[in-house]
């Protein structure tokens, strides 16, 4: 794939001989294609397509795992917290009577 861009890449250079329009072509495409590399992390994929594939950028899907993290953290040691803070006022409770 990336030899058949290559090529693509070449032959619309070489028509900017012809006409300017070409070159203008031909630097979309290397705009379009490095930045799809970029997106998608460098490098190739392993197995799979990657067609269908609607990858989320790094940096959110690192906020996303922190986001959900804190989220079960809140939720396991608040219910803990709740339980213990009722059986401290009833043991309160019962002692002041």
């Amino acid at each position: 794939m990336f030899v058949l861009l290559l090529i693509l890449i070449a032959v619309l250079f070489g028509f900017g001989f012809l006409h300017p329009v070409w070159w203008v072509a031909a630097a979309v495409l290397v705009y379009g294609a490095t930045r799809h590399g970029r997106d998608r992390g460098g490098g190739r994929s392993r197995g799979g397509s990657d067609l269908g594939d609607h990858r989320q950028p790094r940096d959110y899907r690192g906020y996303q795992e922190r986001r959900d993290r804190q989220d079960r953290w809140d939720r396991r040691y608040s219910r803990q917290n709740r339980a213990r803070w009722r059986r401290e006022d009833r043991r309160d409770h019962d002692h002041h009577r």
